[in-house]
């Protein structure tokens, strides 16, 4: 199957207030999230999760938002600044190089791969990559769409996953998604 990367413009429809009725960031993210953490927001659209991200993990914490699409973090950057977040988020953008990362080995507490991975050429690579980010027992919330990963392919993800060295622990119920929440231990 070819990867294919969802176009800027849709990030709007991402980010809309009625996506949050049904992926409400207070009820997927927030058991996850503590004050002072250091979460990567992989993929993150235009702010689909990161201004929530930033209000949970308060001012003594630090969102780093990663995208190929320097559209899609100018929006963040826009939105971030609007709600007087800016301060808590750092914008990057992923090349092929990984040179995004080259700072992060081992300070990461929590990664968030929402809707993400099946839009990436490198699965393996990419489960290395952020498992090297994390704290011990960081952990990583990986979510996909029903309409586009079938069962039989998340299951290929999550064992991507557990080959890059995670462990399976939670399937937190997500609707429209298929999901797994990941540690490094």
């Amino acid at each position: 199957m070819a990867q294919r990367v969802c176009p800027w413009w849709f990030g709007y429809f991402l980010a809309s207030p009625i996506r949050r009725l049904i992926h409400d960031p207070r009820k997927i993210l927030a058991p996850h999230i503590r004050p002072g953490m250091a979460v990567l927001d992989m993929g993150p659209g235009m702010a689909t999760f990161t201004l929530d991200l930033a209000r949970f993990v308060g001012p003594s914490g630090k969102i780093i938002a990663v995208d190929v699409q320097p559209r899609m973090l100018e929006e963040v950057r826009k939105r971030a600044a609007r709600a007087r977040l800016l301060e808590r988020i750092e914008l990057r953008i992923a090349g092929d190089d990984n040179a995004w990362a080259s700072d992060l080995a081992g300070r990461i507490d929590f990664a968030l791969a929402f809707y993400l991975v099946h839009e990436v050429p490198d699965v393996a690579g990419f489960f290395a990559l952020l498992r090297s980010t994390l704290t011990p027992g960081g952990r990583m919330l990986v979510v996909e769409p029903i309409m586009h990963v079938s069962a039989r392919g998340f299951a290929d993800t999550i064992t991507a996953a557990l080959k890059a060295g995670f462990t399976v622990v939670d399937r937190p119920r997500i609707p429209r998604s298929r999901s797994a929440l990941l540690s490094k231990d």
